[in-house]
């Protein structure tokens, strides 16, 4: 069973963010699946379904991003997942927009959602798919960068990313998280 958690921040205002892109990932994997993420459960908005005869759960903290944390330990503390089926999808500054990078573990960096789901869980031995958002120009408030929208220049590329996502995220749970990431760290 495998825990699918994407992280942003609820609320209409922050939909089309950069700090969105982990709901916009689970929402593109839900509507594939069939899976209706709308019950909410762990301080999120979760949806059960299968990849192949595998159970998963899609997750979507609402919490707001910087407390992602306290959402995952309660969903991790009920199904009680090995760490390498907890699956997290965020967005990174420091990746190009459009760019994907899968690892199997690794540091929070300077990502305040995975900071506290690490500092919460006690463990970073999960895998993360990092999609790119750039970073801010001219001297931009981070915050305001994260919780402002795209350009159209970044549409496609954008889009792109988070269906390699999706598509990465199934070959992982079907052929393993190696397969996924020769296939899709580019």
């Amino acid at each position: 069973m495998y825990l699918i958690v994407g992280l942003g921040n609820p609320g209409s205002k922050y939909e089309k963010t950069r700090h969105n892109v982990g709901f916009v990932t689970v929402d593109v994997l839900a509507g594939r699946l069939g899976i209706k993420v709308n019950k909410l459960k762990f301080k999120s908005l979760i949806g059960e379904g299968k990849i192949g005869s595998e159970k998963v759960v899609l997750i979507k903290p609402q919490t707001y991003m910087n407390l992602s944390g306290e959402a995952v330990m309660q969903a991790i503390n009920f199904y009680k997942p090995d760490h390498d089926k907890i699956f997290v999808i965020y967005d990174d500054i420091d990746l190009d927009v459009g760019r994907l990078r899968i690892r199997k573990k690794g540091s929070g960096g300077t990502h305040n959602g995975m900071r506290n789901i690490i500092y919460l869980t006690g463990f970073d031995d999960f895998p993360r798919f990092r999609i790119g958002v750039s970073k801010p120009k001219n001297g931009q408030d981070l915050a305001s960068f994260v919780t402002s929208g795209f350009n159209k220049d970044e549409i496609k590329p954008l889009c792109e990313a988070i269906n390699n996502t999706a598509d990465a995220i199934v070959l992982a749970i079907k052929e393993g998280i190696d397969k996924a990431m020769n296939k899709y760290n580019v």
